[in-house]
């Protein structure tokens, strides 16, 4: 099969998209992917590349990509990340037919976190080249952005309403990471168009390629109960209430905090950990993704959190399925389905989302567990992440589903 990966977001930004095109190309489809030039997530755009002018290469020695200019996202602020967006449309609708002219394609997939207007250009694509489209729906619009603060006028939401129901109905195939977007999502698409597709791992991947992490960090993590945060540290993740749990517990001894990863909101964290005196938080910074094994590997417990909003009740978060295949246990501070496949796997504690009491006393009870129990959720984690996530399957259901739409024609 031709494969057309469309995303704002590629490697070397951290994204699960990088592996299943790897997985795809890797079973002889030939794949191409289009995307921008990488910025993520700390706003700055990456050593090697330009904001400016086009550019392409080969990731893997199997997959062609191509990049369009792009706006950075910088530090934070509504009106850059906008630009930032707006940009990726603007020059995806310009540049991606000249630079896959006479490129055939079967199918076009759109990986589609935030923002789901990085769909236009993959519409404008569709029809050029008459190709199939799906969209691997990663956030529900408008309802996330209206949970995250980022839009508050409701005649505004009501408009992104009607942008997501043009952008649907010009696609194919919808593929919804989590079983609960489909009720919100029956609004603004037809019921026939969406299949369950949730986010994977591939493990095989991530063990391979191991970045060695400092001695420092590695010894300390491995000597006390470590709780590791690793990922976006954002508005949508409740970092108030690590911070809460980790001055709560700033006097339980043989016990730290460590956040590994970076976003808009960790300055905030780096200043109440100064004002706080909170030695048993570490901020250890950002490490590539070959680094998260031997992290996880190192650590007491993994640790989710999300906002009390109930838009993130319906999602999974990629880092859970991260979690579960790194067999250790998992404190997960959040409702809905990220929680439900926590207690449904048996990988570990789920306590109420945004609440740092809660939080805490979660924390204390998974380092009261013996290790022997630990290591049952963990292993829990890692049998239920094998039978329901791991990347081979499904890249192979992802084939099977694009093959049985385009066949239906």
């Amino acid at each position: 099969m031709r494969i057309l990966l469309v995303s704002q977001y590629f490697w070397p930004e951290p994204f699960i998209i990088n592996d299943l095109a790897n997985k795809l190309a890797s079973k002889g489809h030939e794949v191409t992917v289009a995307t921008g030039k990488p910025n993520y997530p700390d706003g700055d755009i990456y050593a090697g590349y330009s904001a400016k002018g086009v550019q392409r290469e080969c990731y893997s020695s199997l997959i062609d990509v191509v990049r369009v200019p792009i706006y950075p996202r910088g530090k934070g602020g509504a009106k850059r990340l906008v630009l930032n967006y707006l940009s990726f449309v603007l020059m995806g609708l310009w540049y991606f037919p000249r630079l896959l002219k006479g490129k055939k394609i079967d199918v076009i997939v759109v990986f589609a976190p935030s923002p789901i207007t990085q769909v236009i250009p993959a519409i404008l694509l569709k029809w050029l080249k008459r190709a199939h489209l799906a969209v691997w729906v990663q956030d529900l619009w408008p309802e996330s952005l209206s949970a995250t603060g980022f839009v508050k006028s409701s005649r505004a939401l009501k408009l992104v309403g009607l942008m997501v129901r043009g952008i649907y109905k010009c696609c194919d195939t919808l593929l919804l990471q989590s079983t609960a977007f489909f009720t919100p999502t029956k609004k603004y698409a037809a019921s026939e168009k969406l299949f369950y597709f949730p986010n994977s791992i591939d493990v095989s991947s991530s063990t391979a390629a191991v970045d060695a992490i400092p001695d420092a960090l590695k010894a300390d993590l491995a000597s006390q109960f470590s709780v590791v945060f690793a990922g976006n540290v954002g508005t949508a993740q409740a970092v108030e209430s690590i911070v809460e749990a980790a001055s709560l517990l700033k006097r339980e001894s043989g016990l730290k905090l460590f956040i590994i990863g970076s976003g808009s909101m960790l300055e905030w964290v780096a200043s109440q950990k100064e004002a706080l005196q909170l030695d048993n938080l570490v901020l250890a910074g950002r490490f590539p993704m070959g680094s998260m094994p031997e992290i996880f590997g190192h650590s007491a417990a993994l640790l989710v959190s999300l906002n009390d909003e109930e838009i993130f009740s319906y999602t999974v978060p990629s880092k859970i399925q991260a979690y579960l295949a790194a067999g250790r246990p998992i404190i997960a501070a959040l409702s809905g389905e990220g929680a439900r496949v926590v207690t449904e796997s048996g990988a570990g504690l789920v306590c109420a989302p945004q609440n740092g009491q809660e939080l805490a006393a979660a924390i204390l009870a998974m380092k009261e567990t013996s290790s022997i129990d630990r290591d049952k959720m963990g292993a829990a984690g890692l049998k239920y992440f094998n039978e329901n996530y791991d990347m081979d399957l499904q890249s192979d259901r992802l084939v099977e589903i694009l093959t049985a739409r385009l066949n239906r024609k």
